[in-house]
């Protein structure tokens, strides 16, 4: 019965797969339905246990929660939380730190680290939106048997599709033709014919995972020669390896990255691969900003010394050194990988998944691979 369902207050607009996963567990609230908000919050102060907010720049201070006396968790969209009041938020923490054993991560902008981590002690899994995880330390969770999850493959055509678009702009220079015909300059001249082609090229994929080969599918189909540069050599796949990066470079003209961010491929792509891939050399990144030397791309873009980049990804995100905003030759998206309604809600179900999975006693379905399942037992 309803009644035997504790009583939640959706904050912020219904997204669906959030409202939608909350309607069987809980009596859901909406306060943005309600025409008098101080009387309808009032009306469930003695009843409501939780908060879902679902936006956050809704403020969740300590006059607000004190209006409702049985609340217990917030639970907010988004890893950052300076939208709470931080007097309350060290002590809301507190309050439930010997309650939680999950935490569900819908944004990926702040760290999940151990010095968080440590304060919640029965914590058992973080559950993470997308499928890039440097923004958790996950060798702290799993030396303290904490299983973190990411959502890899719902994601992999769609970032492999924003990939080619990447790489099609960017060789072919769409985006700059587009803004020549609506500067009105078509109807004096032809925009001029590009310098570079897919044609004569071939493309060097730094990385060669689950969205590497459906980047290097995708290039089979358009006829350009992939090579690719990993660790170990994948023998699934036909193309030549490259066990060193500057050797591909040398031999390839375009780069494109797809590979994790961490510590083992910061700056991967550093003055010196720039120099070895030449003149004729483009970049494109769908991987992390820090996986290229900014400031070094900066300096070979400026110097001729490669031809273009392709970014959909930046150290600093969302800022984007002004250097790179005043090159015409560079085409540079807002980090668009995955974002499609369609695969953004694939993404969302499957961090709910996860820990639906993990509640049920099954085990989490996507765990990453420094925190296997069944976790580390705990000493």
């Amino acid at each position: 019965m309803a009644s035997d369902k504790p009583d939640i207050l959706l904050m912020g607009p219904p997204k669906p797969v959030i409202a939608n996963g909350l309607a069987p567990l809980f009596n859901v609230h909406r306060l943005i339905e309600a025409q008098d908000r101080e009387a309808f919050m009032a009306s469930l102060a003695d009843k409501v246990r939780g908060f879902a907010v679902t936006f956050s720049n809704i403020p969740i201070d300590g006059k607000l929660m004190s209006r409702f006396p049985r609340l217990e968790i917030v639970a907010s969209f988004g890893v950052g939380y300076d939208h709470v009041d931080a007097k309350d938020r060290d002590a809301f923490l507190a309050q439930i730190a010997d309650r939680v054993r999950g935490i569900a991560v819908t944004f990926t902008n702040q760290r999940i680290d151990g010095a968080l981590m440590s304060r919640l002690p029965r914590l058992e899994i973080v559950s993470s939106f997308g499928v890039g995880y440097d923004h958790m330390d996950v060798k702290w969770a799993g030396e303290h048997g904490i299983v973190a999850t990411n959502t890899p493959e719902v994601l992999n055509e769609e970032v492999a599709d924003t990939a080619l678009g990447l790489l099609l702009c960017t060789v072919r220079e769409f985006p700059q033709a587009e803004r020549y015909l609506r500067a009105g300059k078509w109807v004096q001249k032809n925009y001029p014919l590009s310098s570079a082609t897919l044609r004569d090229r071939t493309v060097g994929m730094i990385g060669m995972g689950r969205i590497g080969k459906a980047i290097a599918r995708r290039l089979d189909a358009f006829g350009v020669p992939v090579v690719y540069h990993t660790r170990n050599a994948d023998r699934s796949v036909p193309y030549r390896h490259y066990p060193r990066l500057l050797d591909m470079a040398r031999d390839a003209d375009t780069l494109l990255a797809i590979v994790p961010g961490g510590p083992g491929t910061q700056n991967m792509i550093n003055a010196e691969v720039l120099d070895a891939l030449g003149s004729r050399g483009i970049v494109i990144n769908m991987a992390r900003g820090s996986v290229v030397d900014e400031p070094a791309l900066i300096r070979a873009l400026e110097e001729k010394r490669i031809l273009s980049a392709g970014l959909d990804v930046y150290v600093n995100e969302p800022e984007v050194p002004p250097e790179l905003m005043a090159m015409e030759n560079v085409v540079l998206f807002p980090h668009l990988g995955s974002a499609s309604d369609w695969t953004r809600q694939k993404m969302d179900q499957l961090v709910v998944d996860n820990l639906a999975s993990w509640a049920a006693g099954k085990g989490p379905l996507t765990p990453v691979a420094e925190t296997p399942w069944p976790p580390k037992k705990r000493g």
